[in-house]
């Protein structure tokens, strides 16, 4: 009689408790933890964060030209700046949630600079026997521009925000300690040299912005550098019109 192998199927085994592998991120955690792991993604952070900061730098230095009206129309400004959002939002809450977009517009910004600068380091540790000039003057320019405004921000906000610095100093009243400010020879001279930094920033950011997010075509290139430079040059003069209004004792 034929002898008969019985192969039998082994039942699959539950898993214990507790065994389970735990889950991973979800797929949206993930391509955003690889979007900014890559270079493309934080030079895409650096771009938009760029422009988010250029057009609140536009409309506050529109707002600062409200100087030149007299005091009136300076602190009504500042006082509506205030109200914005009510009776939704308390009393100045407006600009504490345009500060903190701001604060971390700014972080991500340098964060990524940073860090792609570390990666361009560590891709060529041996420099380049022949560079290019425009290139390395435009990297050169951002880097120590970068350093220039982030020392400001902190100058900027104990001078005219919480008045540390600021010989008057007293809140609700930024016409007179934007006078008062502006009348120390050491506070026009950190101004002037920031705006100066601001401006060439903006030449160079807004290029290379436009770059990264692919609105450059062959025949708009052109056009798109000489915008970049009316931007940064009207922006960086309405920004030192003010101190040399309280100079010249056109604002007083």
């Amino acid at each position: 009689m034929a002898m008969t192998t019985d192969i039998r199927t082994p039942a699959p085994q539950r898993p214990r408790t507790g065994s389970a592998a735990p889950p991973g991120p979800g797929p949206r955690r993930g391509r955003l933890r690889t979007l900014w792991g890559s270079t493309i993604g934080k030079k895409a952070v650096m771009a938009v964060t760029g422009l988010l900061m250029l057009a609140y730098l536009l409309v506050h230095m529109l707002g600062n030209l409200k100087v030149f009206f007299g005091p009136e129309d300076m602190n009504g400004y500042a006082h509506w700046l205030r109200t914005l959002g009510e009776p939704l939002l308390r009393y100045g809450w407006f600009l504490w949630i345009a500060r903190a977009v701001l604060l971390a517009a700014v972080v991500l910004h340098g964060v990524s600079a940073y860090q792609l600068s570390r990666r361009d380091l560590a891709a060529r540790p041996v420099g380049y026997r022949h560079r290019r000039r425009g290139s390395s003057y435009a990297t050169r320019t951002m880097r120590w521009g970068g350093i220039i405004l982030a020392l400001f921000l902190v100058w900027h906000v104990l001078d005219l925000t919480t008045g540390t610095v600021n010989p008057r100093g007293q809140e609700g009243h930024p016409y007179e300690n934007i006078v008062a400010g502006f009348r120390t020879w050491y506070a026009n001279v950190i101004y002037l040299v920031a705006m100066l930094a601001v401006g060439l920033h903006i030449r160079h950011g807004f290029w290379s912005a436009a770059q990264t997010l692919g609105v450059t075509r062959p025949g708009t290139a052109r056009l798109l550098k000489a915008g970049a430079t009316v931007l940064a040059a009207a922006i960086t003069a309405g920004f030192v019109s003010v101190p040399v209004g309280v100079m010249t004792g056109v604002v007083n």
